[in-house]
């Protein structure tokens, strides 16, 4: 599979978990939601790790790209966290979503171009200034 593949399956599990995570929100406790988030996370992680090192496939590891996996983690269960507490308190999805995915991905993208000097294009520039007219608009309706 290509990188654009794996990207669109991504786009859609995201957009999937915001949906189970408004529908579930309010119906138990976000501490349950969460730990029930990380069990299946863990779950599909341990069947993956398992799967591959039956099959001789495990690549090597750093100390490094441990720390960079906890961070991950971390920053998941955050998202988890803090989409939970939204949708308890009546965030509409509509709104939030979109928020909270732009704006990350305005974030990431501009952590691309100053931390791996990816490069800026006008193209790009214009791509940025219209995400964040985005969110604007749709927070502001």
């Amino acid at each position: 599979m290509s990188w654009m593949s794996y990207a669109a399956v991504a786009a859609a599990a995201l957009a999937a978990a915001d949906v189970f995570v408004k529908m579930a929100a309010g119906k138990l406790p976000n501490s349950l939601a969460t730990l029930i988030y990380g069990a299946v996370a863990l779950g599909v992680g341990a069947t993956w790790f398992l799967t591959d090192r039956a099959r001789g496939n495990l690549e090597r590891s750093s100390a490094v790209g441990i720390v960079y996996a906890v961070g991950v983690g971390v920053a998941f269960s955050a998202v988890a966290v803090a989409l939970y507490g939204a949708f308890r308190a009546g965030a509409p999805l509509s709104i939030t979503s979109p928020l909270v995915r732009l704006s990350g991905l305005l974030v990431a993208s501009l952590c691309g171009v100053l931390m791996w000097n990816e490069p800026v294009t006008p193209r790009y520039v214009l791509g940025v200034c219209l995400s964040v007219m985005g969110v604007y608009l749709i927070v502001t309706r």
